[in-house]
């Protein structure tokens, strides 16, 4: 099934619902990271959890960084998403493993900890890009998230991230991976009494109800389209699907001539050593994995450009 963004809202425009599957662009973070079924899990939620978070912007070039560091075995988890669908990432250390829960499930919030920090940057594709950091209060990046989004916007938001990781060692061991986030729009509660018989409380309990992973997780393993998945949970509000759906996919920048201007900027120092010992360079990116390698030749060239833009 193809890896979508979808956006709603409910018949009344009061709560916004965005969902989003990743299934095929974590197998392809896992392939390239060689990560374990717990990194996968980490890294998944935090693809899911930035793409959520750049569905709200405008620009087509518009991003969003999410960066989960806690005192657990995994270290580092990063991700990057765009509004146009891309998303990449990496676990710093991305063979780290725990004994799974007692349902089966990876522990996430041990292996990232529950002590840390949580940093989000946006780049809305203009000016320069602004960030906001708070600390971890669960470790398992949907609550982590949740508790972001209340601080910096002061609104209720839930986020569900679910993901379903085979045991075995094949090739794409994630079964499914997904989130959903659902928000109550700015100024809802003035329009309650017009457009709904709940009450702000009431509805507030209505979506804790719904914000269920294990349900998410059971309709996602019946094959269901995320927005069949959406439709089905908030089927009591009449959800409208909105006709901006994504496809999403994985998708790193990184090529080789970036690589080398990457390089270039070690000086002519380095170039040198690079040539005479070295015979040659080689540099792996961090978010997809991609190896590149630059011959004596391609340095050569590099430290002759250097040399004359010094003149």
């Amino acid at each position: 099934m193809t890896d979508r963004l979808v956006r709603s809202l409910t018949a009344d425009g009061r709560v916004r619902v965005i969902g989003v599957n990743i299934t095929t662009s974590l197998n392809e973070a896992h392939h390239r990271h060689k990560l374990s079924p717990l990194a996968t899990a980490a890294l998944g939620r935090a693809m899911n959890a930035s793409l959520l978070l750049a569905s709200n912007m405008k620009r087509e070039q518009a991003r969003v960084n999410v960066r989960v560091a806690g005192e657990g075995g995994l270290g580092l988890v990063y991700a990057d998403a765009g509004f146009n669908g891309t998303v990449r990432g990496f676990v710093s250390n991305p063979e780290f493993v725990l004994p799974t829960l007692e349902d089966g499930q990876q522990d996430v919030s041990q292996g990232v900890g529950q002590t840390g920090f949580l940093k989000v940057m946006r780049d809305i594709g203009y000016d320069e890009p602004y960030s906001s950091t708070v600390e971890l209060i669960a470790g398992d990046v949907a609550n982590d998230v949740a508790w972001y989004l209340a601080s910096s916007e002061q609104t209720y938001s839930k986020l569900i991230l679910t993901e379903a990781i085979a045991s075995d060692n094949s090739e794409t061991p994630v079964i499914v991976s997904a989130g959903l986030l659902l928000q109550i729009m700015p100024k809802a509660t003035l329009r309650a009494a017009k457009t709904s018989n709940l009450t702000q409380e009431q509805l507030l309990v209505q979506l804790e109800a719904k914000s269920d992973t294990k349900n998410f997780q059971n309709l996602l393993l019946q094959n269901k389209s995320i927005e069949d998945v959406m439709t089905t949970i908030f089927a009591d509000m009449q959800l409208d699907i909105l006709p901006m759906t994504k496809e999403v996919k994985f998708h790193c920048p990184c090529s080789f001539d970036r690589m080398l201007a990457a390089i270039k900027m070690f000086g002519e120092k380095d170039l040198k050593v690079m040539i005479a010992e070295d015979k040659g360079a080689e540099a792996t990116c961090h978010f997809c994995g991609e190896i590149y390698h630059a011959t004596t030749d391609h340095l050569t060239t590099l430290l002759q450009e250097l040399q004359v833009e010094s003149v």
